[in-house]
């Protein structure tokens, strides 16, 4: 599983700290295996996260 992270201006975080932290909180199939960080997520018109666009992009990089 993939995580895709946008962090707050201002803030700072490393993948390592994004998956410790989702250790010690979340249930271990919860946890991602790689965590990607972006300036924004695709959203919908009414702000909805468009996670279909994101999985769709994700299947294109692991296409040739």
């Amino acid at each position: 599983m993939k995580s895709f992270v946008v962090v707050k201006p201002g803030m700072t975080a490393t993948a390592e700290e994004i998956v410790a932290y989702c250790g010690d909180n979340l249930a271990a199939f919860k946890v991602p295996r790689a965590v990607e960080f972006r300036s924004e997520l695709p959203k919908s018109p009414v702000l909805k996260i468009l996670r279909r666009t994101l999985r769709d992009e994700e299947l294109a990089k692991s296409r040739p």
